[in-house]
């Protein structure tokens, strides 16, 4: 088992296929293991660059997976949420949202897609990764949606197990759903094209931590 968990984990470190003209992968190396994603920067181009920022800046490094939406009639499915949460030193610009109805790019199974709140502008540094095909975050004539960006194209066993954990504490929307113990995101790394870090000061490493 060991040795199998190693062997992924040096597969996932180092890709052997080229990825496709447009997409951009970018690896999370968490507590529970990596995840790979691929990101598509031709369909949803505002999305994916702003993703981008937050991982060549290093905004995503010592986040966690704080959130485990598992479906009422079936919990295997739902989704984790991971990102910066409503930290003001991370955040960066909002940018144009881009619904499914504008790419293309529907929330099936494996899908990256931006958390966001009432204001669809209001995406930012949280995303989220589904286990299962959600249809209902696709955009509709009444409905604006959630902007999907990318698939998990590796480690998506470290997703299931994330959707697995113990949860509780929330309200509204959230309640019952915020993971017990979070999956610490070590670090997120760029594996296609060259980083562009945004230049800004980075605020949240200038600040004493507190405890």
């Amino acid at each position: 088992m060991i040795l199998l968990l190693a062997a992924a984990s040096v597969a996932l470190a180092r890709p052997a296929i080229d990825p496709r003209p447009g997409i951009v992968r970018v690896r999370l190396d968490t507590s529970g293991g990596p995840i790979l994603l691929a990101l598509d920067a031709r369909r949803a181009p505002a999305t994916t660059a702003n993703f981008l920022k937050y991982v060549d800046d290093g905004r995503f490094d010592g986040i966690t997976f704080y959130r485990a939406a598992r479906g009422k009639a079936d919990p295997r499915r739902g989704f984790v949420q991971a990102g910066i949460r409503q930290d003001a030193k991370r955040i960066l610009p909002s940018f144009p949202f881009e619904p499914t109805s504008k790419t293309g790019i529907r929330h099936l199974d494996a899908t990256i897609s931006m958390a966001r709140g009432d204001d669809p502008a209001s995406a930012g540094g949280n995303f989220v990764l589904t286990v299962g095909p959600t249809p209902q975050m696709n955009a509709r004539p009444d409905y604006k949606g959630y902007a999907a960006f990318g698939r998990v194209i590796g480690g998506m066993d470290v997703v299931k197990r994330i959707l697995a954990l113990p949860s509780g504490g929330g309200f509204d929307a959230m309640k019952g759903q915020m993971i017990l113990r979070p999956v610490l995101i070590r670090r997120a790394v760029r594996l296609d094209g060259t980083p562009k870090p945004t230049g800004l000061p980075k605020v949240w490493l200038m600040m004493p931590r507190r405890g």
